[in-house]
């Protein structure tokens, strides 16, 4: 009778462990699904899912569902949220040198950007793992471009006086007081309805948020200034990296890796299908008359306070990059 108890035990052991539940990880976004970035979530989810055979799975939320960008990383920071995509200007907040991919006009092209957020923006969000975050990856969410509701912006001196919406982040902030406008900090989703309601005259973005958010329905126009780049961090938090294994670990690694190729590609594809989506619906003027060296020129401030307090080595060390 002992035997068979006990023979009994280990079958039910055995039967445990193999169907012993996943580790089930959040990742919370702020994108709509069919943004580059919101498809980029659910292509690492399958990723994960596949290359650890069901025992770590990833959950996305997006469209806001657990908070906006700053309670996601703060979340990260206290473990109430495993994972977020995020832009460096957010994450600028908590890890402050990262901010330096948000000076105006400090990329050449996006290629420039991902070889210098591959090389020196991994180096230096290796900062934020003091804070509770650690970086797998570092996608992208575009160029971003100025809207409003006032007229076309194609010198800096069209931007006086107009209240524009803004990250929470002093390189936004500086750069809108430094074009005449005035800075208004503003979560992602309260955005269309105070462009609706015309609390505010502007915002800027990427393509990809102006079209899947649909900011063109409440613009009427569009300018294609290019004035910042969107880099968007995969983080996790050091809480849930540790409920990992180190070949679990390796995987999301890898998996955040494949999955910024495969979303910067999809970015640069749908650019096009954003913009015909825009053009399509006769409600925004697009315009691609835009004097980008006065711009650059008329920010050139900004790069000024940001190297005040940290100096220049990382800007030298992205413009150096070929």
């Amino acid at each position: 009778m002992v035997r068979i108890l006990s023979s009994l035990a280990l079958v039910l052991l055995s039967a445990s462990l193999c169907f012993a539940a996943p580790l089930t990880l959040k990742l919370g976004h702020i994108a709509e699904p069919e943004n580059p970035y919101g498809q980029g979530a659910d292509y690492f989810a399958k990723l994960v899912k596949e290359r650890t055979n069901g025992e770590v799975e990833i959950k996305v939320y997006p469209s806001s569902q657990l908070g906006n960008q700053r309670d996601l990383v703060e979340g990260l920071t206290f473990g109430t949220v495993d994972m977020t995509l995020t832009g460096t200007a957010v994450m600028g907040n908590f890890v402050p040198e990262v901010a330096v991919f948000d000076l105006p006009f400090i990329f050449r092209d996006v290629q420039h950007a991902y070889k210098a957020l591959d090389t020196v923006g991994m180096e230096l969000c290796k900062k934020g793992e003091a804070r509770g975050m650690i970086t797998l990856a570092i996608w992208e969410n575009g160029v971003r471009h100025m809207t409003n509701n006032a007229r076309p912006i194609r010198k800096p001196e069209d931007m006086k006086g107009l209240k524009f919406r803004v990250m929470e982040q002093p390189v936004y902030i500086e750069m809108m007081r430094s074009l005449g406008a005035s800075p208004t900090p503003m979560a992602m989703s309260e955005l269309y309805t105070a462009l609706q309601k015309g609390v505010i005259d502007g915002q800027e973005n990427p393509l990809a948020h102006i079209a899947t958010k649909r900011f063109y329905e409440v613009q009427k126009h569009i300018s294609l200034s290019g004035h910042t780049y969107a880099a968007e961090p995969v983080l996790i938090s050091t809480i849930a990296w540790k409920k990992l294994t180190p070949a679990q670990q390796e995987i999301l690694r890898k998996a955040a890796e494949d999955t910024r190729d495969w979303q910067r590609q999809l970015c640069r594809d749908l650019e096009g299908k954003f913009m015909q989506t825009i053009l399509d619906s006769g409600k925004s003027e697009v315009n691609a008359d835009v004097d980008k060296a006065a711009f650059a020129e008329a920010t050139r401030g900004v790069w000024d306070i940001y190297i005040k307090r940290f100096g220049d080595s990382s800007i030298k060390a992205i413009q150096a990059i070929q």
